[in-house]
């Protein structure tokens, strides 16, 4: 059933940035502890290595959750869903920040993780809906440009704000943006409502959607591919002679090079997802190949690292793209699966690179990045449901639905 409704007539640019600060609260809440762990294993008196399961526990939360959560409440109107993840985010940033135990931090930690799966796994939805179709790519642009900053910044601010706030106050400050963004996406954001009616697939129904397995399966390749040498960057900083005091410098090329690429992406998106889909891991390809043949070059290294950042910025755009694409109703439902996907990725490429590291040394890691990218192109390549041609007014059905204003 079609339902005709008026948009508004500008793009919901304040709305919209509401979403990009949501994803980058929950990356900022994920990665700060990285820059905190002695101050964190001191006051609750365990090791680093069991502190550092705070960032486990999270993740593994959002990768629990994100699937059944998300296909559990697709009836649900989207903001009171949304703005319930914010508030928990809230509530168990606080729970963290004062919580004097190990285990109810780790249980603190693994909710909030939970919440974040099912904010990513409803943004990408929620935002393509409060926009015609045709700036749908340029929506999810603006949403995704928090994620490429917050993994940039998240460690370096979160170990600045620590130096004078100590690692409580940090957590604290977390709970006071959660709790602005509370106000901001209710005063500013429209309400839409969940998927309707009866004919609702399956998760299975909908993972066999033509195209989607292919999707899914380049999210995996290119996100493991990226998280093998980017968990690693600061010893392969040290080991091209950069140094290792200059990784921040290197994480900075590469966060500016990811906001120019998502930029470049949201402009083009619409018009040739395919062809950019291509061109992306092309030159994402090309970036490892310049880093393993030039590993002892800083000069070269930083060139590589900027055509690493610019290729790789746009891909949750890309990717988001077209998996909500292919679901179509189910869309959000499709999404909590990238949300599943993408964090597996995260995971495992910090698992093969560690693994890695000491029999072949992080050198090797971007000949690993070129062999993972290079399968990743070729399933673009055989997949022209997954990833289609054309402008994508060409394949994307256009369904309105009510937008509550109020």
């Amino acid at each position: 059933m079609t339902t005709t409704v008026t948009r508004a007539a500008t793009f919901p640019l304040l709305g919209l940035l509401s979403f990009t600060v949501s994803g980058f609260l929950t990356i900022m809440t994920e990665n700060m502890p990285s820059g905190l762990l002695p101050e964190i294993s001191r006051d609750l008196g365990v090791s680093e290595g069991l502190a550092g399961q705070l960032l486990t526990l999270y993740a593994l939360g959002s990768v629990l959750a994100a699937i059944p959560v998300v296909t559990a409440t697709r009836r649900w109107d989207r903001r009171p869903l949304l703005l319930g993840t914010i508030a928990a985010l809230f509530i168990f940033n606080s729970i963290t920040a004062f919580s004097g135990s190990y285990l109810l931090t780790m249980g603190a930690r693994f909710i909030a993780g939970m919440a974040a799966g099912v904010i990513w796994g409803v943004l990408a939805g929620y935002a393509r809906r409060m926009v015609p179709v045709e700036q749908q790519g340029k929506a999810m642009a603006v949403v995704g440009v928090g994620q490429p900053i917050a993994l940039c910044l998240g460690v370096p601010i979160g170990a600045w704000l620590g130096s004078f706030l100590d690692w409580r106050g940090v957590f604290w400050v977390m709970s006071g943006i959660a709790a602005l963004l509370f106000i901001w996406i209710l005063a500013v954001v429209p309400n839409v409502p969940g998927q309707q009616g009866e004919g609702q697939r399956s998760v299975l129904q909908v993972l066999r959607i033509p195209g989607l397995v292919p999707v899914l399966s380049v999210i995996f390749l290119w996100i493991l591919a990226h998280n093998v040498l980017y968990t690693y960057i600061a010893p392969f900083a040290e080991a091209t002679g950069i140094g290792a005091k200059n990784t921040g410098i290197l994480l900075a090329v590469f966060g500016i090079s990811s906001v120019i690429g998502v930029w470049l992406v949201g402009w083009k998106v619409d018009a040739a997802l395919r062809l950019l889909s291509i061109i992306s891991l092309a030159g994402f390809t090309v970036a490892a190949l310049v880093l393993a043949f030039a590993v002892h070059s800083a000069p070269v290294a930083f060139i590589s690292i900027a055509l690493w950042g610019l290729t790789f910025g746009g891909a949750p755009t890309i990717l988001q793209t077209a998996t909500a694409d292919i679901g179509g109703a189910d869309a959000d439902v499709a999404l909590s699966m990238l949300v599943t996907v993408f964090n597996l990725a995260v995971a495992g490429g910090g698992l093969l690179g560690g693994l890695l590291l000491e029999p072949l040394g992080v050198l090797s890691f971007p000949w690993i990045l070129t062999g993972l990218a290079i399968l990743a192109l070729l399933v673009v390549l055989a997949s022209k449901k997954g990833f289609r041609p054309g402008h994508r007014n060409q394949h994307t059905a256009v369904i309105e639905v009510p937008v509550d204003v109020g």
